[in-house]
């Protein structure tokens, strides 16, 4: 199934819109595809920031309910074990 595709207006400086012209020339590119593809990376970047926030939280909420946690020294040692012929296993959460 193929996304219906509206148009959009947005409203931008004039250095702006000519930085944005300058580049697309640059880069063989219509100043709409470099637009496009802006907004699409921007959106990308910021819901995987998004996504890494909800699970930050829910990890602190996890902690403030259950009080299991590794400190970071046990966390340190392990990933500096990583490689290694003594490769540690992860660090068991405690309270």
């Amino acid at each position: 199934m193929t996304a219906v595709v509206r148009p959009v207006a947005i409203k931008i400086d004039e250095d702006t819109k000519a930085r944005v012209k300058r580049l697309a020339e640059a880069r063989h590119r219509t100043s709409h595809w470099l637009m496009r593809e802006a907004i699409t990376q921007y959106v990308d970047r910021e819901e995987k920031r998004e996504a890494f926030r909800q699970d930050t939280l829910k990890a602190w909420e996890e902690y403030r309910t259950t009080g299991l946690h590794a400190t970071a020294e046990e966390v340190e040692a392990w990933l500096a074990s990583w490689g290694t012929d003594n490769e540690l296993p992860a660090p068991t959460c405690h309270k």
